[in-house]
């Protein structure tokens, strides 16, 4: 059996605690919430004969990949090793023999989430919240609403079980959670009681964890390490133009590309030279590409410290490798110079050059709404680069260095969308491209 660590214990605890309903557990990276979590639900299931449970995250394909073939099948290995179970993978549901069911979903697949929606259940997980709306939250507890009773006969009180690593305090988990108010109207909570909540972080789960992976997290920038190794809710920022939560809501990681429409290589030079360039910022070179589903995806992220002679042949490189339509290079740093670089590396290489005429925060808030409604989305991860953005305010950029990569992206993207984001420079008209298809790595 499972020996689990102190602070398990407490959140195992709270979990049994009978006056909370809905219960929080937040934290960092790796500390053991979902397992603590799913051990609670399953045990739930084995109590109480016909009951139905559900796990729900935001994406389906992440719920299948991070639940059902990896935590689930550790829980029932290391706490409950003498259960039987049954894993129905066509309609993705647990069943055992005393016939209570356990029903995974995600919030993005409209007809799944109907049918798993469809049925009333005894306890609902909403796995990783931070991704998931208030209003997705508040339409599945309508379905938190199955009777059943335990073995000695006693009604099983309905449940909520949540985990996250926090977002920041503007996010619904911190106003209903921590705040303990109403996360649309403010007011305080009538029944504030009710909602539990605990942190838990790498440091509580060292057992069962690598000293390489906590170094890792130690290792990571300041706002990702109070998120992932110290699991603080951030301090929110009103006038914050891109959010973590709408990037990580539509990241396409599991899912294969559409094919694209037409790819852009966006260029940011510095004014960097090749013999002097430690103290100068960053080239940012950023691919993006147009699926044909009508968003576009950040391909690839390939800033560089460098001078022309190697950036403009890594610009160049991506153009190939990508076979794009064309390179677009905002040129305020040299002018032609930056045309002459580029097909110096690569002649007759279509190419674009943009004038920054307005400033940085008026030239990325259209591209920020973009990215909250999910038509930009990233196809890997790229921390340097979402670190850049969400360092974007109204008030102007709040980064340490100049946000080359960021500017690279909004360059790349406003030239896919030529109809929704004012151009620096007017775009030719539109071409007739080729669909494609399209083979690509992650960044990590």
């Amino acid at each position: 059996m499972i020996e689990w660590t102190p602070k398990q214990k407490e959140a195992l605890a709270l979990l049994a605690d009978p006056t909370k309903k809905q219960i929080l557990l937040a934290g960092g990276s790796r500390s053991g919430k979902t397992f603590l979590l799913l051990s609670a639900l399953v045990s739930r299931a084995l109590r109480c004969n016909g009951s139905r449970h559900a796990v729900l995250r935001f994406r389906f394909g992440h719920v299948k990949q991070s639940v059902v073939y990896d935590t689930f099948p550790s829980v029932m290995s290391k706490v409950f090793p003498a259960a039987q179970y049954e894993m129905n993978k066509s309609d993705f549901f647990v069943r055992f023999p005393n016939g209570s069911e356990i029903w995974f979903g995600g919030l993005d697949d409209k007809e799944r989430t109907e049918k798993i929606l469809g049925n009333e259940y005894a306890t609902i997980f909403l796995n990783e919240c931070s991704q998931i709306s208030y209003t997705a939250r508040s339409m599945a507890a309508t379905r938190l609403a199955q009777l059943v009773k335990d073995q000695d006969g006693k009604p099983l009180q309905p449940r909520m079980y949540l985990d996250c690593n926090p977002p920041d305090k503007g996010h619904w988990t911190y106003r209903m959670f921590k705040a303990k108010v109403d996360p649309e109207t403010r007011a305080e909570l009538s029944d504030a009681e009710q909602y539990g909540f605990m942190q838990l972080n790498p440091v509580d789960n060292q057992q069962n964890l690598s000293a390489d992976y906590i170094k890792t997290l130690e290792a990571l920038p300041p706002r990702l390490r109070k998120r992932f190794l110290e699991g603080e809710f951030r301090d929110a920022s009103p006038n914050a133009l891109f959010s973590e939560e709408a990037i990580e809501r539509w990241r396409n990681i599991d899912r294969e590309l559409p094919d694209m429409l037409r790819i852009i290589v966006a260029v940011d030079p510095s004014g960097a030279d090749d013999e002097d360039n430690v103290d100068n910022d960053e080239i940012g070179i950023v691919v993006c590409g147009l699926g044909i589903d009508g968003n576009a995806y950040v391909l690839e992220d390939l800033t560089c410290k460098a001078g022309p002679g190697v950036w403009g042949k890594v610009a160049t490189d991506a153009f190939d490798r990508w076979q794009a339509d064309r390179i677009v290079a905002e040129t305020n740093f040299g002018g032609a110079m930056v045309g002459f670089v580029i097909r110096t590396a690569r002649p007759r290489t279509p190419f674009r050059c943009v004038t920054a005429s307005r400033g940085k925060v008026v030239r990325a808030e259209p591209i920020s709404s973009l990215v909250s409604a999910g038509k930009v989305r990233m196809a890997g991860i790229f921390r340097e680069l979402e670190d850049e953005l969400c360092a974007f305010t109204t008030h102007g950029y709040m980064g340490e260095n100049s946000p080359n990569r960021a500017d690279a992206l909004i360059w790349s993207v406003s030239d896919l969308f030529p109809e929704l984001v004012k151009q620096e420079t007017p775009a030719p008209p539109p071409q007739m491209i080729q669909r494609r298809r399209t083979s690509w790595m992650h960044t990590i």
